[in-house]
């Protein structure tokens, strides 16, 4: 696109085989970047790069290995240059009773959002800092408001916000920006996956008139380039979470009585379980993990 400031620049996307990251990856390159395409299952991202406009480079990475990181970014350095810009997108979740999940899948996903995004954060800060660039925390209105059955979710992207808030504090002075991107609900293989769990379905639904709207994955990847693009501390996708932030301090309370009147009924007519991981990109995880 011309005239936008990603234009000739590289731009690091983790969590890029489907979902938001891959329409992140096609928004970036189509405003003109080259885009660094990482994460697990290799032939997905191999096919997203190929598909993309401008030059592009997939690598299949584990964002809480380091070591592994440390070494992709190596590669996109020597292939496409220095990123200016980094997007801590890869995720995944799981629903269902605290007390039913198991510990060792509770703690991935804290592991995954939460220090996998950090360990991103450790592996391109040196480009970044040669480049006074961008660094955009994806993050959820689950920072802002956590809901029950998700807590795990919950839990890893209100760190990863605080995270990404501590971090801004650390690096403005140096030219770094940390931006926080706060979504509502995304159609993508994460969220239809949910919406096959009943309880996971009515709570969403049971939210009031905008916020239970499942939003084009495309759209979102576009609104959140766009502020990626003027270098804004926080983007909301869509516009009205911004008004969320000030009611902060009410949800808590809010959810708990919601949670006190649905959750009884929705025990009574079926029975609430752990869910396993949601989607695709919450099974490859598991599948990559399984084959090292």
């Amino acid at each position: 696109m011309r005239g936008s400031p990603l234009v000739g620049r590289t731009v690091a996307v983790t969590g890029a085989a489907r979902g938001l990251g891959a329409a992140l990856a096609r928004e970036i390159s189509r405003r003109g970047a080259r885009v660094a395409l990482l994460g697990h299952e290799k032939t997905l991202l191999d096919e997203v790069a190929a598909a993309l406009p401008g030059r592009s480079l997939a690598i299949e990475v584990d964002v809480t290995d380091p070591d592994a990181l440390a070494a992709a970014a190596r590669t996109v350095r020597a292939r496409l240059g220095p990123p200016s810009v980094v997007v801590a997108n890869a995720g995944i979740a799981e629903g269902g009773p605290f007390d039913a999940s198991p510990p060792e899948a509770w703690s991935r996903v804290v592991d995954v959002n939460l220090t996998g995004s950090a360990h991103t954060a450790r592996a391109f800060l040196p480009d970044l800092l040669d480049t006074a660039g961008y660094f955009l925390q994806i993050a959820s209105l689950a920072s802002i408001g956590a809901v029950p059955l998700m807590s795990a979710y919950c839990a890893s992207k209100a760190g990863a916000e605080a995270f990404a808030h501590s971090l801004r504090a650390e690096v403005a002075h140096r030219g770094v920006g940390v931006g926080i991107a706060y979504l509502n609900w995304t159609d993508t293989d994460m969220i239809r996956d949910a919406d096959r769990h009943a309880v996971l379905r009515e709570l969403r639904a049971a939210m009031p008139g905008p916020a239970s709207r499942v939003h084009p994955v495309e759209t979102v990847a576009a609104r959140l380039v766009t502020g990626l693009e003027r270098r804004r501390t926080a983007v909301y996708a869509p516009a009205w979470l911004r008004l969320v932030q000030p009611v902060r301090p009410a949800l808590p309370p809010l959810l708990l009585r919601v949670s006190r009147r649905a959750l009884p009924r929705m025990e009574a007519e079926q029975t609430v379980e752990y869910t396993g991981p949601l989607g695709a990109g919450g099974l490859a995880d598991r599948d990559a993990r399984r084959d090292n």
